[in-house]
């Protein structure tokens, strides 16, 4: 028994060792065939459920395709030639609408079509490898897996298989196949004028990115400013939380500071309270008629009928929204560096102590690139998240002062923000769909590039 397990298990490495041009070519006329009519070598050789399943399988794709992925895959190409038209009936004498074609649902189907082809092809390509198996064990004189053995590699060697198959599912189908959906709408003329089913819209190729870096149009003139300020934005909203936030921890957790538990708990106060609470009563305090002004007015720094633009001047918006998020992220980051100063090795400061070096130098030999080390994966993650920080920016300032040197877009926007304005308000959903894959080249270059030149990655032994 333990030999029959023991072959079983050799041939099964060796299958998965040959690639399809391999098995194909060495295989014998059934296998061949099996890339015609699936699970053909396995029902010749006895393994009737694994034909059966595969069989099944290729005849409810050309079913499918037949009734309906034909069809499909036409108007993926065309996107739609009947357009939704009114028509005056004269029997009724009245005005009917007759169904046209749906872009969106024919780019959508389309899409799906092209996934199951692709699974298609797949479930061929397992089709000939199995066969060969199946052919390479009677060959050999070998016991060929029945039903009952497939069932139970399930749940043993193949288990993961089994546990993943699921979540796999999900992910390709509410994950791959809605941003292949996505990022193929930056290729058409899906905007406000081509609605459908009143408006088709067809494809256009590169043009929605022709048009935003054209020299002097008015995509460009947008987003080039607005990406400016993105990038500005996540620096210092990303460094300042992380540096201020990192020197309240030391302060704290210094030695001569008394009452720690209660400066903890008075920052983490703040975090108690949700972000957009707090975010919305601090544009409140700093409106034209808030508070502050308000103040300021009662006291005669301003006059009757002045006020500080806070979020009306584009520069002060600016600074204000920096300042408010410092307020905001530097709770976050004194309780992740809390931890970490702690598990710091004391003997590393008393060494630098006996060499005489001072506290700035014991931080920046020791305690930054300690933490610098530590937390550039979290650094990273902050950097990508805050350029793609809607909520600080929609519920202050809501992208504004308007200006109308841009296209849809404030002096405060973020390329998040300005998309959701294109999308939801001006529905430019081809121009939303080009700043959204734009904004993932950029994230997802500056991410590995930066990560893969940290010392968390390179040497990620240094201080253990």
């Amino acid at each position: 028994m333990i030999h029959k397990k023991q072959n079983k298990s050799n041939v099964n490495a060796a299958f998965h060792d040959i690639d399809f041009k391999t098995a194909f070519i060495l295989g014998d006329g059934y296998t061949k065939l099996s890339a015609i009519i699936f699970g053909l070598g396995n029902l010749f050789h006895k393994q009737i459920f694994r034909g059966l399943l595969m069989l099944s399988l290729e005849i409810v794709y050309i079913y499918y395709m037949i009734s309906f992925g034909l069809e499909a895959i036409k108007n993926f190409i065309t996107l739609g030639t009947n357009v939704q038209e009114e028509v005056f009936n004269e029997t009724k004498q009245i005005y009917e609408y007759i169904t046209g074609d749906n872009s969106m649902l024919c780019l959508l189907y389309g899409v799906i079509t092209v996934f199951i082809t692709l699974s298609f092809f797949l479930l061929l390509i397992t089709s000939v490898k199995s066969a060969y198996e199946t052919q390479n064990s009677v060959e050999q004189g070998k016991l060929v897996s029945s039903f009952k053995d497939d069932l139970n590699s399930l749940f043993e060697k193949n288990l993961h298989k089994t546990l993943l198959f699921l979540p796999s599912m999900g992910i390709l189908c509410f994950t791959i196949i809605p941003l292949v959906f996505m990022i193929l709408i930056a290729f058409t003329s899906y905007d406000k004028n081509h609605q459908p089913p009143g408006n088709l819209f067809d494809w256009i190729g590169l043009d929605n990115f022709i048009a935003m870096f054209q020299k002097n149009g008015v995509l460009a003139n947008t987003f080039w400013p607005v990406l400016g300020w993105t990038i500005i934005w996540a620096i210092f909203a990303t460094f300042t939380c992380y540096i201020l936030g990192m020197l309240l921890a030391i302060l704290i957790n210094r030695k001569g500071t008394r009452l720690k538990i209660f400066w903890r708990f008075l920052f983490i106060m703040s975090i108690a309270v949700p972000q957009f609470v707090s975010l919305l009563t601090m544009k409140t305090i700093f409106n034209t008629n808030g508070p502050v002004n308000a103040i300021l007015r009662i006291i005669g720094i301003l006059g009757p009928t002045e006020s500080i633009p806070f979020f009306t001047d584009p520069t002060l918006a600016k600074v204000m929204i920096i300042c408010i998020n410092i307020w905001i992220g530097v709770p976050f980051t004194m309780l992740t560096t809390t931890g970490i100063l702690q598990n710091i090795p004391k003997d590393l400061y008393e060494a630098a102590k006996m060499d005489g070096a001072n506290t700035f130098v014991t931080f920046f030999k020791i305690t930054l690139p300690y933490m610098l080390f530590i937390t550039t994966p979290t650094l990273i993650t902050a950097f990508v998240g805050n350029i793609n920080n809607f909520n600080v920016i929609y519920l202050l300032s809501g992208g504004g002062p308007e200006s109308l040197e841009y296209y849809y877009a404030g002096k405060t926007d973020l390329l998040v923000t300005w998309l959701y304005k294109l999308t939801i308000t001006n529905k430019d959903y081809n121009i939303g769909a080009v700043i959204g894959i734009i904004v993932f080249i950029i994230l997802a270059a500056l991410s590995l590039l930066t990560y893969r030149h940290t010392g968390s990655y390179k040497d990620e032994e240094a201080f253990q």
